[in-house]
């Protein structure tokens, strides 16, 4: 069964703003799914419809097999939200606010204490589990949302900007948790962000959003496969040979185009052969930021 699966969904708002646009695809269990795009992408929306708090004007959705807006206590039994301004209770303290919010899951008392100290501990709050809410940083704060959306040990974890805030050691920690989260537990996670860099770091599979519509899906290979076949070969060389298929690129680079690894060897040994002195070899393949621009300047352009 797909974890998450989505049917030429698609929502107007009242006055016509069509945010969300004929979206397909599934996800698989344990996936770490990025959904990307700038602001007013449509990503939140698309989240919105998935958790149940919007019912789609077309086509449908699944989380696990649940329709969320006909079935939104069951889509909220086994799936977690982190947004990016988290809502909690700033009177209480860190480890209240999750004991309040495991009873709501139904956790009983020594459960939910126990899944609470696991998770401070695991997030580096331990220390300011005893403090109100109302003197955390914004990135402690962030990292609490993190904690009460896995108090009860979800299926399937939304994510939005989940690091904002963050230090980096602390980006680092929660990106080793999602990981850790979808690897060993099988934890479906879509995470909507618009830092494509980050999103390459962390993410197994990749939908690129533009003004409601989805541009692509796929892994990044996949995706810098359908831009550009191949890969750019850089060489960095003195005594190059003036032969083809190199371009000079300014002092001492050198590029051509390849369509894979397997052709690197034989060139490297003509550039010797001919005298060449090789100092750095680059296979490069476009980052998902060019990935991502190329695409929305196809769209564009149609």
């Amino acid at each position: 069964m797909d974890a998450i699966s989505l049917e030429h969904l698609s929502k107007t708002y009242p006055g016509g703003k069509q945010a969300v646009r004929q979206l397909s695809f599934s996800l698989n269990p344990g996936e770490v799914f990025g959904f990307l795009g700038p602001n007013g992408a449509g990503k939140t929306t698309t989240v919105k419809l998935l958790t149940g708090m919007l019912a789609p004007s077309e086509g449908s959705c699944r989380v696990l097999g649940h329709h969320p807006s006909q079935e939104p206590q069951k889509v909220h039994a086994c799936s977690g939200v982190v947004t990016e301004h988290a809502q909690m209770y700033d009177h209480m303290t860190g480890m209240q606010n999750l004991q309040f919010y495991a009873s709501v899951f139904g956790l009983s008392k020594d459960q939910a204490k126990q899944r609470a100290e696991a998770l401070l501990e695991q997030l580096e709050l331990k220390d300011a589990g005893n403090q109100k809410l109302s003197t955390y940083s914004t990135g402690m704060r962030q990292r609490l949302s993190l904690a009460r959306a896995l108090i009860h040990r979800p299926r399937v974890l939304f994510l939005d900007e989940p690091t904002s805030g963050l230090d980096p050691e602390s980006v680092q920690k929660v990106n080793g948790l999602i990981q850790k989260l979808a690897k060993e537990e099988g934890v479906t996670v879509f995470l909507c962000t618009h830092q494509l860099r980050y999103a390459q770091e962390i993410c197994t599979r990749y939908g690129l959003m533009e003004q409601g519509k989805l541009l692509a899906v796929g892994t990044l290979d996949e995706l810098q496969k359908r831009v550009c076949p191949g890969m750019i070969l850089q060489i960095c060389a003195a005594d190059m040979p003036k032969q083809p298929p190199f371009l000079s690129k300014g002092e001492g680079i050198y590029e051509t185009r390849i369509e894979s690894e397997k052709e690197i060897p034989e060139l490297i040994r003509s550039i010797v052969a001919g005298g060449g002195d090789i100092y750095e070899v680059i296979a490069k393949k476009p980052s998902l930021e060019e990935v991502y621009f190329t695409l929305t300047a196809q769209e564009g352009a149609l």
